[in-house]
């Protein structure tokens, strides 16, 4: 990936990396699932992008809260205790050696099904749960120039939809449009609302920056994401206003300053929106000072420790 919110380069531990699978960590290659498999079949599931900084991992009290709440609404259990699940994790990274620097996909399923069918009622036996860690770190040209954002005609749904606060393992919204940005040459989708006002990208979370203030969607058509309300709490932090409102495009282009965030790369400058460049400088001050704060936030929720994970 050469560009994009979650550019990389390739590492080559990844290719025998040990990976979870239903409380057996195995290479690689014998990481699989059924084809009978519910994830696969449906998309019925729902997932979390976490990070090990330090030998911990960062926020996860609240990844695997959104991860449980989650499941709890599409009646989907787990198996698992949060506490356990949080140990699986970490002893799925220490199984590689791992301490920073690492990127975690962990995925829970509802199952095995007796044959394709959409109803739980088909479901046998527990939820399958997949623990991905893999060594990946944002690309460093990316965090300097920023992203080209495409406004799409894929807009974000009602709760009543498809609830956007579940981080489901269906995706095909975001997929679409994802796709619509790339064909038009940007790097990723800026999506709308139902009304018509900015919601969120596809895979990150938005904001613009007017007059020294920051400013973000209302949060009623995105995920709550995890590295979206730790960069609320920090601007608060460091005297920046921030402000979850609604706002419509005419806003974003005329903004000083523009980015988003995610648990992979944490803040990214956004250079152009549909063509526009937005502000001056590429990251712009706020922008910085802000990367700065979360990553103290950062440091705090896993401060170094003097033996790895």
């Amino acid at each position: 990936m050469e560009s994009g919110s979650h550019a990389h380069g390739a590492d080559p531990r990844n290719e025998t990396v040990k990976i979870y699978v239903n409380g057996r960590i195995v290479p690689r290659a014998e990481a699989v699932v059924s084809v009978f498999d519910s994830g696969f079949l449906l998309g019925d599931g729902v997932w979390e992008g976490i990070r090990l900084h330090n030998g911990a991992l960062a926020f996860i009290d609240r990844h695997l809260e959104r991860l449980y709440e989650g499941a709890k609404a599409i009646d989907l259990d787990v198996g698992m205790t949060p506490e356990a699940l949080h140990q699986a994790i970490l002893d799925t990274c220490r199984a590689n050696d791992m301490d920073s620097g690492v990127h975690i996909r962990l995925v829970v399923s509802r199952g095995m099904k007796t044959t394709p069918y959409q109803s739980p009622r088909a479901n046998i036996g527990s939820a399958t749960v997949v623990i991905i860690p893999e060594w990946k770190a944002p690309n460093p040209a990316v965090l300097t120039t920023g992203l080209r954002l495409h406004t799409v005609h894929v807009h974000r749904g009602a709760p009543d939809v498809q609830d956007p606060a579940w981080n489901s393992l269906s995706k095909l919204n975001c997929i679409s449009a994802c796709i619509q940005a790339e064909k038009a040459g940007a790097d990723e989708a800026l999506m709308l609302d139902p009304q018509g006002f900015v919601a969120t990208c596809n895979s990150t979370h938005f904001f613009i920056v007017r007059k020294g203030e920051v400013f973000t969607s209302s949060g009623l058509y995105c995920l709550a994401g995890i590295t979206r309300g730790n960069v609320l709490a920090a601007a608060r932090e460091i005297g920046i206003p921030a402000h979850e409102t609604t706002f419509p495009l005419t806003k974003v282009y005329s903004a000083d300053e523009a980015f988003v965030t995610g648990t992979f790369a944490g803040l990214i400058p956004v250079r152009e929106v549909d063509g526009r460049r937005i502000g001056g400088d590429t990251p712009g001050p706020v922008t910085l000072r802000l990367r700065e704060a979360y990553y103290r936030l950062v440091e705090r929720s896993c401060p170094p420790k003097s033996v790895p994970v």
